[in-house]
C-alpha cells in the first residue's frame, strides 16, 4: 500500500472545530475533542498527532488521504463513516464503534484495539498490520481484498460476511465466530487445525 504523502500543512486548532465542518491540509498536534460533536465533518489531506477522541461523535464523518498517529479513545464513535486513502498507526482504542462504514484504501499499523464494530461495513483494499485486537467483529460485512497482517485476533466474527481476496495467513485468531462467513478467506494449516474441531461441530461431525 502506498505511503501516505501530504503537502505543506497549516497548523490548525482543534478547538475551532465543529460538525459539519469541510477541513482541508491542516495539521492537528496534541488535541483533546473528547466529546464533542463532530457528526458529519469532513477531513481532506489533514494530519492527526497524538489526539484524544474519547466519545467524540464523529458520525457520517469522512476522512480522505489523512494521516492519524498516536489516536487515544476508550470509546471511538464514528459509524456510517467513510476513509478512504488514510493511515492510522499507533492507536490505542477501545470499543470501536464503525458499523456501516465504508473504508477504502486504509492501512492500519502498530495498534491496540479492543472491540472493533465493523457490522454492515464495506472494506476494499485494506490492511491491518501488527495490531492487537480483541475482538474483530465483520458480521454482515461486504470485504474485498483485506489482509491481516502479523496480527494477534482473540474473536473474529464473520457471520453473514461477503468475502473476497481476504489473507488471514500471518495472523493468530483464539476463536472465530461465523464460519460460514469466512468463505472466500485463506488460511494456513496451522488456522485450519485451529478451526477443524469448529468445522466439525458445524457441520454436525463426530469425531472418534
Amino acid at each position: 500500500m502506498d505511503r501516505i504523502t501530504l503537502p505543506d500543512l497549516d497548523e490548525a486548532d482543534g478547538s475551532l472545530l465543529r460538525s459539519g465542518d469541510a477541513r482541508e491540509a491542516e495539521r492537528y498536534t496534541n488535541v483533546d475533542l473528547d466529546g464533542r460533536d463532530l457528526t458529519g465533518i469532513s477531513f481532506g489531506e489533514c494530519e492527526f498527532s497524538t489526539a484524544s477522541l474519547h466519545e467524540t461523535r464523529l458520525r457520517g464523518a469522512s476522512f480522505s488521504e489523512c494521516l492519524l498517529a498516536d489516536l487515544h479513545a476508550p470509546v471511538f464513535s464514528a459509524p456510517r463513516s467513510s476513509w478512504r486513502d488514510v493511515r492510522i498507526e499507533h492507536a490505542r482504542l477501545g470499543s470501536v464503534e464503525a458499523y456501516e462504514a465504508t473504508l477504502r484504501s486504509v492501512h492500519i499499523d502498530g495498534s491496540k484495539l479492543d472491540f472493533v464494530n465493523l457490522r454492515n461495513a464495506t472494506l476494499t483494499d485494506v490492511l491491518i498490520s501488527n495490531c492487537i485486537i480483541e475482538e474483530l467483529d465483520l458480521g454482515s460485512a461486504t470485504v474485498q481484498r483485506l489482509e491481516l497482517q502479523n496480527c494477534r485476533i482473540g474473536t473474529l466474527d464473520a457471520g453473514g460476511a461477503r468475502l473476497k481476496d481476504v489473507d488471514l495467513r500471518s495472523s493468530d485468531f483464539s476463536a472465530v465466530h461465523g464460519l460460514e462467513g469466512l468463505r472466500g478467506a485463506t488460511i494456513d494449516d496451522a488456522q485450519l487445525s485451529l478451526l477443524a474441531p469448529l468445522l466439525a461441530a458445524h457441520l454436525g461431525l463426530r469425531v472418534e
